[in-house]
């Protein structure tokens, strides 16, 4: 048995913004991240839960 990725709550991730830049993230679904294309960094999701912290963020390219 396969466990499915967490159901994440669209209204929660439009509510969320960037620390860094202070602009909207786009939503990865395949990859479990919220991207901030200005600041060049994707924000890992936990078991559902968005870490906003940019000490845990991969850097784009």
């Amino acid at each position: 048995m396969t466990q499915d990725a967490p159901v994440i709550d669209r209204r929660m991730l439009e509510a969320l913004v960037c620390p860094v830049s202070q602009t909207t993230l786009s939503y990865d679904a395949e990859a479990q991240e919220l991207v901030s294309k200005p600041a060049k960094l994707a924000f890992p999701i936990r078991n559902g839960i968005p870490i906003m912290l940019v000490s845990e963020a991969r850097k784009l390219e």
